[in-house]
């Protein structure tokens, strides 16, 4: 396939690189030819571009957990960041955010399209590394095609390098570039090995990426598509949820686990260390938390009780005590994923409302919503930078994609029950009333089993960037983000109060992205999307 469609980049952009792709055995090349030669340099080519899709770790504009930070379930103390001011709508086609993507997006694609466009030239003694290299990046380039459509519409599609002379010419409908996009997906799965890249799991094989496609696939309403990969990658037997829900987001579980199908770890990031503590953890006596992203109340009263019920509409406790006590009979997921107030961290108890505690909530390092995530956040880094794997695409999202899918295709099959029993068993529930295959759930409307689903994707991916897409593709923002953000609660005077940290806004234009006004300039022939 061949598209003459702009890219905004040109070549000399393309060939700028990591550190370690210009790191040859040759400092004197000058020439891509020069550089590009031989089996070694197509390796690192490969690995500098998965350096460019999964970021920078230092860089959290990017990083899949501050995203959260977009959404109804966690704020961003850092306008810097971007995140607030997408969650808070105070944004137009000028902010400076959609200049910021839109650039690093295309510039990581023109670099790839020149890497393919030379694929040939590097010598290799067997040509399956060639073709095997090629379909890794095929695969990377979809992966970012995917993010710009989503976020923009339509788009410049290209997949040869282009000059700016070529600049001219009309964007292509989002909706062709999806039929492009999985077209192309398909062929490079068939491709890929599916034995390989098991422990360096950042590298796509036939079943990380089709996981991927899956997510897509769900992500635009391919909903047939959608489950028959999550069955596949369910029938591969490659893949397992992991005993201990909150052991996988720490040291215990980080690298032990068959359930990251496609993970981050230090070689990902060039073998840096990680520093989810820093942007989410604590400021803690001279410990490095900065409280960058923070939960919201909205996610803490989401999680249900351990019985599988909303908090308000349990026989138990009233909501009420259930809003004032967080901790009270819930699904263990909330344990594992946040901590507040008279929750221990680091042999101490919370208390964010002493002045002169390092945690005290109108301190700038602290949180300004009372609550941190626990999640992603291993206390023996609280002194020192980690070297903690993330898991960017679960095992259990296959599972929850499956049902999902089914559900919105009106067949919510045994197979569909029994992934959302998998999930659930696996955190804790007690499941003599969780399990969804009991009487009391046989009566289930579709709307009813939706429902149940959202909110099951919600507290399972909790602070792994999944929300941000659920809550557009579902058209559930302009309800949940019209909201002010909100933070612990407590009795003041006989009074409920909850902390307040910010009003927020979402238009229905804010579906999809503004092209900022430097964007336009350069390429005349994109079309400002409606409403900027």
């Amino acid at each position: 396939m061949k598209a003459k469609i702009i890219i905004l980049i040109m070549l000399a952009q393309t060939l700028m690189g990591c550190e370690k792709f210009l790191d040859k055995t040759d400092p004197t090349a000058t020439t891509f030819q020069e550089f590009f030669v031989d089996e070694d340099d197509l390796r690192r080519v490969v690995y500098s571009a998965y350096l460019d899709v999964f970021t920078n770790r230092t860089d959290r504009r990017l990083l899949f957990y501050m995203k959260d930070a977009r959404t109804d379930n966690a704020y961003s103390r850092s306008e810097g960041d971007h995140h607030q001011r997408i969650a808070n709508g105070t944004f137009n086609s000028n902010t400076r955010a959609f200049e910021y993507y839109w650039t690093l997006y295309m510039k990581h694609i023109g670099r790839i399209n020149t890497y393919l466009a030379n694929i040939q030239v590097p010598y290799v003694e067997d040509e399956a590394v060639r073709e095997r290299y090629k379909a890794i990046l095929e695969g990377l380039r979809v992966w970012l095609y995917f993010e710009v459509t989503m976020r923009w519409g339509d788009i410049p599609f290209v997949l040869v390098p282009s000059t700016i002379e070529e600049a001219n010419v009309a964007p292509t409908p989002q909706a062709q570039v999806l039929e492009n996009l999985f077209s192309m997906a398909a062929d490079i799965a068939e491709r890929l090995p599916a034995d390989q890249y098991t422990t360096n799991k950042y590298m796509f094989n036939k079943y990380s990426f089709k996981a991927l496609v899956m997510r897509y696939a769900l992500f635009t309403g391919r909903y047939e598509l959608a489950a028959q990969l999550a069955k596949e990658i369910m029938d591969s037997g490659k893949y397992q949820l992991y005993g201990n829900y909150g052991d996988l987001f720490q040291y215990k579980g980080d690298q032990i686990n068959k359930e990251f199908i496609i993970h981050m770890d230090r070689e990902s990031v060039g073998n840096g260390t990680t520093l989810s503590f820093r942007d989410l953890g604590p400021h803690f006596r001279t410990g490095d938390g900065q409280s960058y992203a923070v939960p919201l109340k909205s996610l803490v009263d989401t999680y249900w009780t351990l019985q599988g019920r909303p908090i308000d509409q349990c026989p138990l406790h009233t909501k009420e005590e259930y809003e004032l006590n967080p901790s009270l009979n819930r699904d263990p997921r909330y344990a594992a994923s946040i901590m507040g107030p008279g929750d221990t961290f680091y042999g101490e108890k919370i208390d964010i409302y002493t002045s002169g505690n390092p945690m005290y909530y109108e301190n700038q390092r602290a949180s300004k919503s009372g609550y941190w995530f626990r999640k992603l956040v291993p206390e023996d880094d609280a002194f020192r930078e980690g070297t903690l794997t993330y898991g960017l695409l679960r095992y259990a999202e296959v599972l929850l994609t499956y049902a999902e899918a089914k559900m919105m295709l009106g067949e919510v099959d045994e197979l569909a029950k029994s992934c959302i029993n998998q999930v659930r068993a696996r955190a804790g529930l007690d499941m003599s009333i969780a399990d969804v295959t009991l009487p009391a759930y046989s009566a289930y409307t579709q709307d009813q089993w939706i429902t149940l689903l959202r909110n099951e994707r919600r507290i399972e991916f909790a602070g792994e960037g999944l929300r941000y897409e659920d809550i557009l593709r579902w058209r559930l923002a302009e309800q949940v983000m019209n909201q002010p953000a909100l933070g612990h609660t407590r009795m003041v005077n006989g009074n409920k109060v909850s902390l307040k940290i910010e009003d927020r806004s979402f238009a229905p234009n804010n579906y999809l992205w503004p092209f900022h006004q430097t964007v336009l300039r350069v390429e005349p022939h994109l079309k400002q999307n409606p409403g900027y």
